[in-house]
């Protein structure tokens, strides 16, 4: 009955919050807009422009064996055991793995071992 009311009566529905990364100031957000202007200005400066950005991005890059149970099976005579197959955690051995890349391809790839900050020499 009370369903009905908000629904139909009210008209209300029910809407599961919206995460966001951080809330801006009003000085961040015109130092963003301000970025994105000189960006404007050089875009529309030079034909060649993305030709001189190099980005890049990073993952973690996880070790494990990926062979499917079906994949590791194997005959056995009638009697003999089931065979083992050790199932690694996924976290359990990790490096991270940064791509600096430009229009022309990858510039620069990096592995990063766990327990390294990407500010700190390893």
């Amino acid at each position: 009955m009370a369903l009905r009311i908000l629904r139909e009566d009210l008209e209300k529905r029910k809407l599961c919050s919206r995460f966001v990364p951080h809330a801006l100031t009003r000085e961040k957000m015109d130092e963003r807009v301000a970025t994105c202007q000189d960006l404007l200005h050089l875009i529309n400066g030079g034909k060649n422009f993305l030709d001189k950005v190099i980005t890049g991005d990073e993952s973690w890059c996880f070790a494990y064996d990926p062979k499917t149970k079906r994949q590791s099976s194997e005959w056995v005579g009638e009697h003999s055991p089931r065979p083992k197959k050790l199932r690694f955690q996924k976290a359990k051995v990790k490096t991270m793995l940064m791509v600096f890349f430009d229009s022309q391809g990858i510039v620069h790839k990096e592995l990063v071992q766990e327990g390294c900050t990407l500010n700190a020499v390893c």
